[in-house]
């Protein structure tokens, strides 16, 4: 994760001192006009309100701190009291920054969304999308659980990499992307091995043959072959299942997956074709496997 440096705390545009009083005493001017009361009722009545640049600063310092809830709280009255002033949109950075540090990772994309919303062409918009993607990663649930989330971080994540692809957030991205395509490989699997528990064999054979055509640079695909090699001989798919231990026994001839396989194959007396056929004569003998087998 990277945090925010000094880069994404840019101080404000230029503003005199009389200015900044003067944005300060806004609301307070408001009320004495809308109601005809005296300063000092009114003072005992409502909190003071401090300038939109101290709120800022004392947000930052709560953020810098640890102190992240008082931090939202300082950004989000920043932004409430103050909606024109020139803290406002680093204000929406910081507080979406916050609030994924609380684990409130809504309430930040709320806030990010805000930001790139207003604020298309900022110079942090790269960090922007890039914190927005993390809320939704921080989400991805376990593989046990539905993955509708980790399909949204997958698109979040690339959308940092088609943006921002020279920025140094877009090789993380990329990182996390690969590590959502394992975790949706994983979740095939899981299901794949629950149909084969119940006899569906044809309905494991299909989530095995997605995890080896569509997440093969994933660490799954050599159990999702060896999957594959025991439900195709148990649908009696004997030269489907030697095919498909000849690509299993070309890519991964030291897992331990392929010993599992080899011996299902031997079993069958199936072996001969994979072991000293197949797997010597190299490529393109996998090629052609791997096309007639998918």
């Amino acid at each position: 994760m990277f945090a925010p440096t000094s880069h994404h705390i840019p101080q404000p545009l230029p503003a005199t001192r009389q200015m900044v009083r003067w944005l300060a005493l806004l609301p307070l001017a408001g009320l004495l006009a809308a109601c005809g009361q005296s300063a000092s009722t009114i003072n005992e009545r409502a909190p003071r309100v401090g300038s939109a640049e101290t709120l800022y600063n004392n947000g930052v310092d709560a953020l810098r701190s640890d102190r992240y809830l008082l931090s939202v709280n300082q950004f989000d009255t920043l932004q409430r009291n103050y909606p024109y002033s020139q803290y406002t949109a680093n204000a929406q950075l910081m507080e979406g920054y916050a609030n994924y540090l609380l684990n409130k990772y809504p309430e930040a994309v709320q806030q990010l969304d805000r930001f790139l919303e207003l604020h298309p062409t900022s110079t942090d918009a790269a960090y922007a999308f890039y914190l927005r993607a993390l809320c939704y990663y921080e989400q991805v649930a376990d593989v046990q659980r539905d993955q509708q989330g980790t399909i949204e971080a997958m698109d979040a994540l690339e959308e940092v990499i088609t943006r921002f692809p020279q920025s140094p957030y877009a090789r993380d991205a990329q990182l996390k992307i690969d590590l959502c395509r394992d975790h949706l490989a994983g979740k095939e699997m899981l299901v794949g091995r629950w149909y084969q528990q119940q006899n569906d064999y044809l309905a494991a054979a299909g989530r095995y043959q997605r995890v080896v055509q569509d997440f093969q640079t994933t660490n799954h695909v050599p159990e999702a072959l060896e999957r594959l090699v025991e439900v195709y001989l148990d649908m009696g798919l004997l030269e489907q299942a030697r095919k498909t231990g000849s690509v299993l026994a070309y890519n991964y001839p030291s897992s331990k997956w392929y010993t599992d396989a080899y011996d299902h194959l031997r079993a069958h007396h199936l072996i001969k074709g994979v072991e000293s056929k197949d797997h010597k004569q190299g490529r393109n003998v996998f090629s052609r496997a791997w096309h007639s087998v998918f």
